[in-house]
């Protein structure tokens, strides 16, 4: 039995001051003021020191794990591996849930990323999944994000969803001159930025791509419908017109991530999606390929949920850059990497709060005078997995 106590416990509906949190075995225990911490003689104390008493993160965009495994264009390190140096530097940043988003590829027209083979892809979703039975310190989770014009893996795809191994579903549409490259630019100067190539090699690339075979909107319905059939949530990718979120929610679509104007993105939100945005575009004032700010997006009131995206880190940090640097309010945005990620995809009555009953996911965060938020204690199911000392001297 633990006691985390003198902290702000971050609650589903707010921010309890002069309170403490109980978890006895994997589940919390209750919430008690700070003079009934006496009530529990034989219980490990842990002292919050005046910070913040919150739920794990829970991260459902984020292809970090295809770094990690292949750190250079032409490297491979071995997916245990990477896998279990990942949640060393995940759980650090608060992170206790992880929903690895791996790209089914046709072919990754920027050839950075060989984790993007559909050979290595298969083999990090097999690696994902054995981590279930195995000793882990976070909850791994797959986020499968299969682009449309990977026609020939459909089947690989539906298979791995009915072994259990897809815990999240989006459709993607890299195809230039809509979603993320509307601007054709943006595109020309992405992909120069890979790869060494002439104008001439650009455009002839652009054609290729605009003509390529997709899947057909009758069979990504059918796709869906094998995953909600799972219980497995359905997302749609850099939605870029209102009318396209009426298509996606048409075939059960219930998340709208990283959608790419402020407009859309109230859409999203009027007709009931679940709206994402990454964090490091909070960090970095504004989105890398000159898209949808997310801090403005927050500001009024249309995005729903914050996800790394490549940069674990970001979750932490941009709670606190919201706050200070954008006046939000800060209950709401711990909401967006808790509470509101664990709805979205269907975890909520177990994970993404600290109530009596759930899961004992929790993370202590303490701030340095600068502001600097320090993660100095997470415990994951009820278990300590972590402690950080800061020093002085």
């Amino acid at each position: 039995m633990y006691v985390i106590h003198n902290g702000k416990v971050i609650t589903e509906e707010t921010i309890e001051e002069g309170c403490a949190v109980v978890i006895d075995g994997e589940r919390i225990k209750e919430i008690i003021s700070e003079d009934q911490v006496l009530d529990y003689p034989d219980a490990v104390k842990i002292d919050a020191h005046g910070g913040f008493i919150s739920p794990g993160f829970i991260d459902i965009h984020s292809d970090y794990i295809e770094t990690l495994a292949s750190p250079r264009p032409t490297t491979m390190m071995d997916f245990g591996i990477s896998l279990r140096e990942a949640e060393k530097i995940l759980i650090s940043h608060g992170i206790t849930t992880m929903f690895h988003s791996l790209s089914f590829y046709r072919d990754d027209i920027f050839n950075h990323k060989p984790m993007r083979n559909p050979a290595n892809v298969q083999r990090m979703v097999d690696a994902i999944a054995a981590t279930h039975n195995q000793p882990h310190l976070i909850r791994h989770r797959l986020h499968a994000r299969f682009e449309i014009d990977n026609v020939n893996e459909v089947d690989r795809l539906i298979e791995n969803i009915n072994n259990d191994k897809v815990h999240l579903l989006s459709f993607m549409d890299h195809t230039p001159g809509q979603g993320q490259y509307r601007d054709l630019e943006v595109y020309r100067k992405t992909l120069k930025g890979y790869r060494n190539l002439s104008d001439e090699d650009v455009q002839t690339i652009i054609l290729d791509r605009q003509n390529t075979e997709c899947l057909t909107i009758h069979q990504i319905s059918e796709i869906a419908a094998v995953a909600i059939s799972k219980g497995i949530a359905v997302a749609s990718h850099d939605d870029d017109y209102s009318e396209k979120l009426d298509l996606v929610r048409s075939y059960g679509t219930t998340i709208s991530e990283f959608p790419i104007t402020l407009d859309v993105a109230k859409k999203a939100k009027e007709i009931g999606l679940q709206t994402i945005a990454g964090a490091p575009n909070v960090m970095l004032g504004g989105s890398h390929s000159g898209n949808l700010s997310a801090a403005q997006a927050i500001s009024e009131n249309c995005i729903d949920i914050l996800c790394s995206d490549y940069y674990p880190a970001a979750l932490l940090h941009a709670i606190f850059t919201l706050t200070d640097t954008y006046d939000n309010n800060l209950h709401d945005m711990f909401m967006k990497v808790t509470l509101n990620p664990a709805k979205a995809v269907q975890m909520d009555e177990e994970v993404g709060s600290i109530r009596a009953g759930k899961r004992a996911d929790i993370i202590v965060i303490e701030r340095m005078d600068d502001g600097y938020p320090m993660l100095t204690a997470a415990m994951v199911n009820g278990a300590l997995m972590t402690t950080t000392n800061y020093r002085t001297n």
